[in-house]
């Protein structure tokens, strides 16, 4: 993408609105624009990282054996008022009626539609286990919608639900749920602690929570330092291994990580001083285990292999994909913007122009620019007929993790400029060196 040719709306100043960092850059760099409370007009860089983190989560729910669909974002109230939790919900649930007076009502999660397909369409025990997702958009009409997309009303959500005969089976698909999730959050460039947490509306026995640590998470979290030092890394899991799954369960479970909610201060106290810590955390992601909550209420029975009928056992797991963004840029930003983890980028490098209209400058920048997409990647050029102050400013603000600045004095010398943005730090390469760095760089990210 040309820059000349983008729209790519980004601001001077700072909106009055706007409380913390994630949502003050991201209404500065273009990303987003508030449509009414708590709900934001995704403009064309901000839908680009939505796309990017959809993308890693459809590759790594495919590689545990999850199988996308999409759901409606209106449904019929009658499935809530079977399961009981119409009235029970509360008032962040927007009720609607439609022109038939028949009771509407704006998804705010979807484990009666997901049970109601899986009880139309499974009777037998040998067509499970089975675990549907889905990323869609969800409205929850929060009373004080704030800080952007991290707590706004209308967010993206990938929601996903598994259906097992047994709860040793469901209790696998919630290991084999939170070993994805961790491969996902690593992949995006987060370390996302897995913490016991409360179930809330959707209700279960087994729930974990992953917070990103930050000092404007809206939850107080208590933690051991230890598990600052785990990572999931290039390990090869096999997701049909129960053994394997529960073995990384109790590697990112067992080390004490709680949210407010659970948090047990005489636990706490028994592990070692110089390893307590207590501090904030944005939540990203949860996982569940409720057992037969949904199929008793909602007739969700299979056919076992003796003939009797058997209960379904289930569980949710869900990812906030617009909050994540606001958490990525809480975790990775300086004064001067957002820096984006390279599995997310918006674009893989930005190439600035120094001279514009200039025939060696405009022809080594084109050049580079094609290489690099016929590599597979996408950069974005800046093409205008801007200062070079502000075309660095733009760069910085957007946080793309890398530059090629390519100007004539440079030129003249048979180099260009590579640009680190996380680390601030340049070397000169030749303009082919500079195009072979950045098809490495992303080699095993891509």
């Amino acid at each position: 993408m040309r820059l000349s040719r983008y729209f790519l709306p980004v601001l001077k100043e700072t909106p009055s609105e706007a409380q913390i960092v994630s949502h003050r850059l991201m209404l500065r760099a273009g990303m987003i624009k508030q449509a009414s409370a708590g709900i934001y007009e995704w403009l064309p860089l901000g839908f680009k990282v939505l796309r990017r983190l959809e993308q890693i989560i459809h590759e790594e729910q495919a590689k545990a054996g999850h199988i996308p669909m999409l759901m409606p974002v209106l449904q019929s109230a009658d499935l809530w008022k079977e399961s009981g939790r119409y009235d029970a919900y509360g008032p962040e649930m927007l009720r609607m009626k439609d022109r038939h007076d028949r009771d509407m009502l704006f998804s705010p999660t979807a484990e009666e539609l997901f049970t109601d397909v899986v009880r139309a369409n499974i009777s037998s025990y040998k067509d499970l286990p089975l675990t549907i997702y889905q990323i869609q958009w969800k409205f929850r009409d929060e009373i004080r919608p704030r800080f952007g997309v991290m707590r706004g009303r209308e967010f993206l959500m990938k929601d996903g639900y598994n259906f097992d005969v047994s709860k040793e089976a469901a209790l696998h698909a919630y290991n084999r749920h939170l070993v994805s999730y961790l491969r996902t959050y690593e992949r995006m460039g987060l370390q996302a602690i897995p913490m016991r947490a409360d179930s809330g509306p959707i209700g279960g026995d087994y729930t974990h929570e992953f917070l990103v640590l930050a000092e404007t998470g809206e939850s107080e979290v208590f933690y051991d330092s230890e598990i600052t030092d785990l990572t999931f890394g290039d390990r090869d899991i096999d997701f049909d291994d129960v053994v394997q799954c529960q073995a990384v369960l109790e590697e990112f479970t067992s080390r004490y990580a709680r949210t407010d909610e659970t948090h047990d201060e005489a636990v706490f106290n028994e592990i070692p001083e110089d390893r307590r810590r207590v501090a904030r955390g944005i939540e990203v992601g949860q996982i569940f285990y409720f057992g037969t909550n949904y199929s008793e209420k909602l007739g969700a029975t299979v056919q076992g292999p003796d003939g009797e009928k058997i209960l379904i056992h289930m569980g949710s797991h869900g990812i906030g994909v617009s909050r994540l963004i606001g958490a990525l840029i809480e975790a990775n930003h300086d004064d001067k913007g957002i820096i984006w983890p390279e599995g997310v980028t918006p674009f893989h490098v930005g190439i600035v122009n120094l001279k514009q209209g200039d025939a060696e400058t405009d022809a080594a920048c084109d050049g580079i620019y094609k290489a690099l997409i016929k590599a597979g990647l996408d950069p974005l050029y800046d093409d205008r007929s801007e200062r070079a102050g502000a075309k660095f400013a733009t760069m910085d603000l957007i946080g793309l993790p890398w530059r090629i600045t390519v100007g004539p004095r440079g030129l003249g010398n048979g180099v260009v400029e590579l640009t680190s943005r996380r680390t601030g730090e340049s070397e000169e390469v030749t303009p082919q060196e500079a195009i072979e760095r950045i098809i490495n760089i992303y080699a095993g990210v891509l």
